[in-house]
């Protein structure tokens, strides 16, 4: 839907670009850095920041200590609001509603309900109910667990957001459509 939006505005359309721009900074496997965007368990993130103290880098000859989560998480930040400062931009994922919560963007929270993005996921990916259902359980509690780690937001709410669109009646285009009139109020 962010692509529509984005061709209905004659605005740029951002989403993987912000970590490409992430680890081309800080001169890093684009690899590595989405790796701090990702749900783990605890442990592995102890164990991570561990070997991450440990390891070491090389960009060319010269040796440098790997990026912390916090560094990663910090750098991501700084290129949403980069992307934001630029303007003419539609930029989904990363959060990026709250990197840009104090600068001049509208912040859109699209949803639908779980049922329907049970159903959607379903027929994407051609998987059964069931799993389905795993698959929009656990992208809720990767979403929950990336908005405490990175903006320390216990509980995401509609205040949040500038203007808060339900799928389940509205099919994309018209969702697209709300989101372009929104933003060119």
């Amino acid at each position: 839907m962010g692509r529509a939006v984005a061709q209905r505005l004659g605005f740029r359309y951002v989403d993987d670009e912000v970590i490409a721009e992430a680890a081309e900074l800080a001169q890093l496997d684009p690899a590595f850095v989405a790796d701090a965007e990702r749900r783990r368990p605890l442990i592995a993130r102890l164990l991570g920041h561990v070997a991450q103290e440990a390891s070491a880098t090389y960009a060319g000859d010269v040796p440098r200590t790997a990026p912390t989560d916090a560094d990663l998480r910090a750098l991501i930040t700084d290129v949403l609001r980069t992307f934001g400062e630029q303007g003419s931009v539609v930029i989904v994922a990363h959060a990026a509603s709250f990197a840009l919560a104090d600068g001049d963007a509208l912040r859109v929270f699209v949803t639908a309900s779980r049922e329907t993005r049970v159903r959607r996921v379903a027929a994407a990916r051609r998987l059964g109910e069931r799993e389905a259902a795993t698959v929009v359980k656990d992208e809720d509690a990767a979403r929950a667990d990336y908005l405490k780690r990175f903006y320390g937001i216990e509980r995401e709410l509609p205040t949040h957001f500038d203007l808060v669109v339900s799928t389940d009646r509205l099919i994309p285009e018209k969702a697209a459509e709300v989101v372009a009139v929104a933003a060119g109020a």
